[in-house]
């Protein structure tokens, strides 16, 4: 069960705010001031409002020691900490009496890897003991943009066969300038500024900035505490396809077995699905290829099957994508308000897929369905029902 759910992003921070933006389709992009564009192709991401990464709205954020000598290591920034901080306050304070109690609750942590990482840690892990929420951080995962996503399974996993009655899922990823220029050089990144997810014209993707956490917990558990269930993890899946280092398989089959384990872990068939937030980045080749997968898996039930991708509002949170995109579909089966696939600018005739457009949709699914790709072949796809 998930039973606290906490984010800031681009849309503001909470829960209400991102749900709202996701179901009316407000992007949330922006021109780039965190740092100099001027060379950059584009210009545009989505930001955390100045306010949140100032401070004004977030708990004070420990400090980080300088590295030691030698060490090579450089000292974090505080803003991922202070952020992915105040996500997880919110998380735990959703989920009520008792979620933290004892401090003994596993920590996993989804953020991207570079020479700050294990100072970031270091700084989530002393404001973890310090607000007494837990003994520190229990794992952190890098694994690109399903880096998220692969602890949630990992956490449900651990749920599931009752080695933990609950775990806290974190994430933190804050557009900075190094892997800005990556994806801008790369030509990854939309040259119009926007992100328009399986439509014709679309050019790229965008880069957003989020810190989301939930906490994950058994029924009995929840039950027991007498707090409010938000949503079920009813499966999970992950696969490989090892096609390319950043090309996606063209066929889709990667997204396709991820999506089919965790149909298969939950019993649930493929026309039992009423809404699927793709991964949907807006690349040209990852969005057929998603598409692909999808007609696979759902045959006949695709053309009545809504889909869209998140993304499009919020932007691509790369480690804490699957994470904020979570988030988006507990509180859309929370509303019964269907997200919409922004930036739409017509049908590209080989996608074929039923895209929410033009305004949220009202619809109360069983089932709905999380999808995240990778570089390098990474697929998961999470399955979640209403609490």
């Amino acid at each position: 069960m998930v039973t606290g759910v906490g984010v800031l992003s681009a849309a503001g921070r909470g829960l209400a705010a991102l749900t709202e933006a996701a179901a009316h389709g407000k992007a949330a992009f922006g021109p780039v001031t965190r740092f100099d564009v001027r060379t950059r192709r584009t210009k545009r991401a989505a930001l955390l409002p100045d306010a949140l990464l100032s401070g004004a709205a977030l708990p004070s954020a420990p400090p980080t020691s300088p590295p030691a000598p030698g060490s090579g290591s450089a000292p974090a920034s505080p803003a991922p900490a202070v952020a992915v901080l105040d996500a997880i306050a919110q998380a735990c304070h959703q989920a009520g009496p008792g979620a933290t109690e004892g401090t003994a609750l596993p920590v996993l942590l989804a953020l991207h890897s570079d020479e700050r990482t294990r100072a970031t840690v270091d700084a989530v892990a002393a404001g973890l003991r310090a607000g007494r929420t837990a003994a520190g951080v229990s794992r952190v995962y890098t694994g690109a943009c399903v880096a998220a996503a692969t602890a949630v399974a990992d956490a449900a996993a651990a749920v599931a066969t009752g080695r933990h009655e609950r775990v806290l899922v974190a994430a933190v990823h804050l557009v900075e300038p190094g892997v800005f220029a990556v994806f801008d050089a790369g030509r990854a990144l939309a040259h119009d500024g926007e992100l328009r997810p399986f439509s014709a014209g679309r050019t790229g993707t965008l880069l957003g900035d989020a810190a989301a956490a939930v906490v994950v917990e058994a029924a009995a558990a929840a039950e027991r505490r007498g707090t409010s269930v938000l949503a079920r993890l009813a499966g999970w899946g992950r696969a490989g396809d090892a096609h390319h280092v950043c090309r996606p398989e063209p066929d889709g089959t990667g997204v396709a077995r991820a999506i089919e384990a965790a149909l298969a872990r939950a019993g649930v068939a493929p026309a039992e699905v009423g809404y699927v937030n793709a991964n949907g980045t807006g690349s040209l080749l990852a969005d057929l290829a998603e598409a692909r997968a999808l007609r696979r898996v759902f045959g006949p039930h695709t053309g009545h099957l809504p889909v869209s991708s998140s993304k499009s509002v919020h932007g691509h949170a790369l480690e804490a994508s699957a994470l904020l995109e979570l988030a988006v579909l507990v509180g859309a089966l929370g509303t019964g308000k269907l997200p919409v696939n922004a930036g739409w600018l017509g049908p590209d005739p080989n996608v074929g897929l039923d895209l929410v457009l033009d305004g949220p949709r009202t619809a109360r699914p069983a089932h709905a369905l999380s999808l995240n790709s990778a570089f390098g072949g990474a697929n998961t796809a999470l399955l979640l029902a209403p609490g």
